[in-house]
Order: structure tokens, then C-alpha cells, then sequence
């Protein structure tokens, strides 16, 4: 039983649809919480200031969006002495985080894992003085992400992800990086570096590391040239016990910190949302927020 709750929504989607989730969300959550607010967002940085200004109050923080909405979240959360519970409720087009939890993909079905009350605290990624709940990248993945149309994700979702990735390898370019992890420096040209703390990307589950959540680790992926098609292959839904790191076209390493330097500054997509560039200090910070799951969790 929480005594009390706080729902972020996204006030950019529909008003009929965002009614219905409301409706069904209220009535599966009532028996378990004793006073629920809501608070709908308007513009960006709502959700983000929400969080700094009262989500201490709260037992639990109910984040209804998608991904863009729990990086706000998180952001704000992540700054507090005494961050709630938060529970995630999908109502973006990919909802990686929240699959990274094993959250159910039906409202009904999250809302239901909510009353279960099922918990795992969890790491968190921070980049400068910004937090991503998980990934940080740049390269090939901030080409996709910026190229996206957004009439076709909004027709047909997650596909429209893989569209848009299989337009820009067709056009992709190498960098140069020099980054410094726990192993010491590394340098070379890429078309793609990831830096990973949840398990799913665009839908698709990541390969790697088993226990990502909570082992106080970032997953690194940098993606060579020669390392495309098989990015291919994960964004087609391969599974990670497919992947064999050690015979792979992509150098997969694992690190508490990260920093990255180009020769030119690059954009970098983090969580979905494009706004910061290199270089970058990244770090995790483990067991930092404590989340509601569905099913056992990495």
C-alpha cells in the first residue's frame, strides 16, 4: 500500500486516448494508493521540474510516457537525497527502459505489476552533469534518431526506426575517438559508439552483459564499418545468446567510467533525446533509483 502517489503524464498525447489510460490506471491503482495526483505536462523540462519539486513528498512516482519522458524523470530524480519508488507505464512508441524492467507492455498489465509491488534497485548512467537511465551514444545512432520521420513513427512505431537506420548506413561515416575506460585508452575511427545501461534498444534486446541493471557497469559497443551488418542483425531481433563478443566485428567492453573525445564535437542522442555532444565524462552510478518490475529482472 503507498500512502501517497504522484503520475507524470505526457500532456502531448491525444486527449481521448490519454482519458482512457487515465481511467484504466485509476481504477487498477486505487486499492493500493491512498491519494493519487496527477500532473500533466505541457512543455519540455515539465516533467524533469516535477520530479525536483515533489516527488520527495510521494511514495511512489507513476511516469506515464515514453522514453523522451522518463529521461525528464530521471534527471529530476536522480538529484534527490530521498527518491520514491518509481514505476514506469508505457505510452511511448519504443519504451526501452521499462523493457529493460520487464515492465508489461499493456497498460492494464503495467498497472497490475504496480500493485504487485515487485521492486529492484537499479544503476544510472550520468554524462557530464545530465543522467540516462539507458544509453548514451553517438555516431550512426544520432544520424537515425534525428532522421526519423515523424509521421511514419507515428503510424507505425518502432518500425520506423528501422527505416530510418537502414537510410543512414547507407550514408554513414567513421569519426575518430580517443576514449579512456577502466582498461585503460583506446583509440580509432567508429560510425557508432554506444554506451549502455539498459538492455533494449529501438524494441530490440542489447547483447551483452547478463546482469546490466545492477552490476555497477556501463556496456560499450563500438561499431566499426565492418561491424554494420551485424548491427543489422540486432536491430532484426536476434537474440543476445546468438552473439559471440570474442569472434565479433564489434569491440564490446565493459567499464565503470567512459570518457570520449572526437576530433570534432558530435551530437549525441541519449535515452531518444538529442541535445548534448561530445566530449563526454560518463560514469555509472550503482544502485542510484529503486524501480517497480515486471518479471524476474537482469
Amino acid at each position: 500500500m503507498f500512502e501517497k502517489a504522484l503520475l507524470i503524464y505526457n500532456g502531448s498525447a491525444g486527449q481521448a486516448e490519454t482519458g482512457e489510460q487515465l481511467a484504466i490506471l485509476t481504477r487498477t491503482l486505487a486499492p493500493v494508493i491512498g491519494e493519487l495526483t496527477l500532473l500533466q505536462t505541457k512543455e519540455q523540462g515539465d516533467a524533469e521540474r516535477y520530479c525536483k519539486e515533489r516527488a520527495e513528498a510521494v511514495d511512489l512516482l507513476l511516469i506515464l510516457g515514453g522514453d523522451g519522458t522518463v529521461h525528464e524523470c530521471v534527471n529530476g530524480l536522480a538529484q534527490l537525497a530521498h527518491p520514491p519508488v518509481v514505476g514506469i507505464l508505457p505510452g511511448g512508441t519504443c519504451n526501452d527502459f521499462s523493457r529493460s524492467l520487464r515492465m508489461p507492455q499493456q497498460l492494464q498489465q503495467a498497472a497490475e505489476a504496480v500493485v504487485a509491488g515487485q521492486t529492484l534497485t537499479v544503476d544510472i548512467g550520468r554524462m557530464n552533469e545530465r543522467h540516462f537511465s539507458n544509453f548514451y551514444g553517438i555516431g550512426l545512432i544520432t544520424d537515425t534518431s534525428e532522421n526519423i520521420n515523424p509521421e511514419l513513427k507515428g503510424m507505425i512505431g518502432k518500425l520506423s526506426y528501422f527505416f530510418s537506420a537502414l537510410q543512414q548506413v547507407r550514408a554513414a561515416e567513421s569519426f575518430a575517438y580517443r576514449m579512456e575506460t577502466d582498461d585503460g585508452m583506446v583509440e580509432g575511427e567508429a560510425v557508432m559508439i554506444l554506451v549502455a545501461n539498459g538492455g533494449f534498444l529501438g524494441t530490440n534486446e542489447l547483447p551483452g552483459a547478463d546482469q546490466r541493471l545492477t552490476d555497477g557497469l556501463l556496456d560499450i559497443f563500438i561499431i566499426r564499418e565492418a561491424g554494420l551488418p551485424l548491427l543489422l542483425e540486432v536491430l532484426g531481433q536476434k537474440t543476445s545468446k546468438q552473439w559471440d563478443p570474442e569472434a565479433s566485428s564489434i569491440d564490446y567492453r565493459l567499464s565503470s567510467r567512459v570518457a570520449i573525445h572526437t576530433e570534432q564535437p558530435k551530437r549525441a542522442d541519449t535515452d531518444g533525446e538529442v541535445y548534448m555532444e561530445t566530449p563526454a565524462e560518463l560514469e555509472v552510478l550503482p544502485g542510484r533509483l529503486t524501480f517497480i518490475v515486471g518479471e524476474e529482472t537482469k
